[in-house]
């Protein structure tokens, strides 16, 4: 990033015609703070009217339940809001385009351009890239000077890549305030951090281009160029510049995707470079606008120590953690980690798995597919009292991963390379983190879920279940759907479902299909019971939402897990039942 004052030249100088600061005491340097200030106001006016959108819907939410807890009919929430039903189908539900959007676009089978955002997303990464267009130009004197409207231009547009730097950090955290404040994923954030950084990008090239603009104009491109590299201050600016710049290349989704550990290693110390390069910039220029980094820099060590605590607290002391790694038909293993303190657990939660003796440097996101407690109890003392119990007991969590390639491929292969396919080896855990969207206040619940998926399906069905017996949910039909591709998959689940199928009052509710996509012969397709019924090949999710919808009960919801055309199938099937009836959407995903 090239200097704000440039050659000497202070902020408050720069392109001011005559007596025009003397007059009315407007310089474009207070401009420049202002325009910083609206820009922030907007992502914050963002931010309150959401988090009143999740109050609201929350309200709601919580309303059918307690309502709905004694009624079996719940014919009053079937009935779908027209008005609300076409901002769901049109907006919040909606692709960008007709159907496309968690599905990846792929050059080939190894490489992938990335996904589309869907049609409300798109609307306010447009909205605000339109915004900070707007500023960088907005009151500059392009008719009058060109060296002063460069001056201005590159005043203006370093400014508000600083600013914008504060936003791009906050969505980057995996511990990031707003995720439970909004009720957004980290997935959502994790695409708007990926946009943003892309503004924060254009306005540095921006700034650094305005700067050699107008010093050539006045001293020729290469003096201006020579200034750069010459002058300190300017080169760390330039040095931030180009950070910025690498990193737009290396966080391109053919990259990122194809060598993954490396982009994250990579990404990290880029940013760090391009971050010090900044601080030093605006540092020897004595430039106002480090006030905006002195907040990007806590905000990203903050979420760093918080991820280091979440770490320690939950695997080390009290015997510490210990992981079993089993192998499992299909390229699976499912890996059990007994915690060394105990952990709430809700359904839809996910963390991120440490596994130093496989990929010493990464931590990999996988969700919770099942989580037990149990109480430690030895020889050399008993529990006496409720205190004791609670300090012995331990929390087991368990994943189910799919060997594909790099460090998931590593796992399989060692794990299935021992006689009994159980390996035993250090994994720390960091989290837990998601768990917001809770379907306690459905009275019908559609889970969908392709291969690995069903580890976000399961949490949903042990805990709705649980929840009918008990009579604390709304829910009085819950159907799963899980599409696989060799009935040895069901291996995978096998110890919890079984668990699951033995629960009170579960055939009054649940009702599970499978379908084999790839089965070797008929004779593996056999359905165990009314409740639980095997097909072969693909199913047909119109048919299944229309047939559920038919005899539905209050409000449906439905969530899917599993690839990215799996999920547009979905999405696009509820988007066409919104003015027939009373449903929801949910998509968990990871992208990446």
């Amino acid at each position: 990033m090239a200097a704000q004052g440039g050659q000497g030249a202070q902020p408050s100088q720069a392109a001011q015609a005559p007596g025009e600061g003397q007059a009315t005491g407007w310089t474009p340097a207070m401009e420049n703070e202002s325009l910083s200030k609206y820009l922030l106001i907007i992502c914050g006016a963002v931010s309150i009217a959401l988090i009143i959108w999740r109050i609201t819907t929350g309200l709601t939410r919580y309303i059918r339940t307690v309502t709905s807890l004694t009624n079996d009919t719940q014919r009053y929430y079937v009935q779908a809001s027209t008005r609300f039903s076409w901002i769901k189908k049109n907006l919040l539900y909606s692709p960008l385009f007709r159907k496309r959007h968690n599905r990846e676009f792929q050059l080939s089978s190894a490489i992938n351009v990335g996904t589309l955002p869907t049609r409300f997303q798109f609307l306010f990464l447009l909205g605000y890239l339109a915004t900070n267009v707007a500023f960088c130009v907005i009151n500059i004197p392009f008719a009058d000077s060109f060296a002063d409207a460069c001056k201005q231009l590159r005043n203006r547009s370093g400014t508000l890549a600083t600013v914008n730097m504060i936003p791009l950090f906050l969505m980057a955290g995996r511990n990031n305030p707003l995720i439970g404040l909004l009720g957004m994923s980290f997935d959502t954030f994790n695409l708007m951090h990926r946009w943003f950084g892309r503004i924060v990008v254009l306005e540095a090239v921006c700034h650094t281009f305005a700067f050699w603009a107008a010093s050539a104009s006045t001293a020729g491109w290469a003096a201006a160029l020579n200034t750069t590299v010459t002058k300190q201050f300017m080169l760390f600016g330039f040095i931030a510049t180009c950070s910025f710049v690498a990193i737009s290349f290396q966080a391109a989704s053919i990259a990122r995707h194809a060598y993954y550990e490396t982009f994250k290693i990579l990404h990290i110390l880029l940013a760090a470079l391009a971050v010090a390069g900044l601080w030093y910039h605006l540092k020897l220029a004595d430039l106002e606008q480090i006030k905006w980094l002195l907040i990007v820099i806590p905000i990203w060590a903050g979420d760093r120590l918080i991820r280091v605590g979440r770490v320690v607290y939950h695997n080390f002391g009290k015997g510490g953690t210990k992981t079993l790694i089993e192998a499992l038909p299909g390229n699976a293993v499912r890996i059990t980690v007994t915690m060394a303190r105990p952990w709430t657990f809700r359904p839809g939660q996910h963390a991120y798995l440490y596994l130093p003796s496989i990929s010493f440097w990464q931590s990999h996101p996988f969700s919770l597919a099942w989580s037990e407690e149990a109480e430690e109890l030895t020889a050399d003392k008993l529990a006496m009292n409720r205190q004791d119990v609670l300090a012995m007991r331990k929390t087991t969590m368990s994943f189910v991963v799919r060997g594909r390639t790099g460090m998931t491929h590593s796992l399989y292969q060692r794990a299935a390379a021992r006689p009994d396919g159980r390996l035993t080896t250090t994994c720390l855990v960091e989290g837990p983190y998601g768990g917001q969207h809770m379907m306690h206040s459905y009275g019908t619940v559609v889970l969908f879920a392709g291969g690995v998926g069903v580890t976000h399906a399961v949490p949903h069905v042990r805990d709705l279940v649980t929840g009918f017996a008990n009579g604390t949910v709304a829910t009085r039909k819950v159907v799963l759907v899980w599409i696989i591709q060799s009935p040895e998959h069901l291996e995978w689940i096998r110890p919890w479902m079984t668990e699951i199928l033995a629960m009170d009052r579960r055939r009054e509710v649940l009702r599970i299909m499978l379908f084999v996509s790839r089965p070797r012969s008929t004779k593996e397709i056999h359905s165990p019971s009314s409740t639980v019924q095997m097909f072969p090949g693909r199913p047909n999710i119109d048919t299944i939402i229309g047939m559920e919808a038919e005899a539905q009960v209050g409000t449906m919801g439905v969530s899917v897990c599993g690839p990215g055309a799996l999920s547009d199938e979905v999405r696009q099937a509820v988007r066409r039942k919104q003015y027939d009836t009373s449903i929801d959407f949910i998509e968990e995903g990871f992208s990446w």
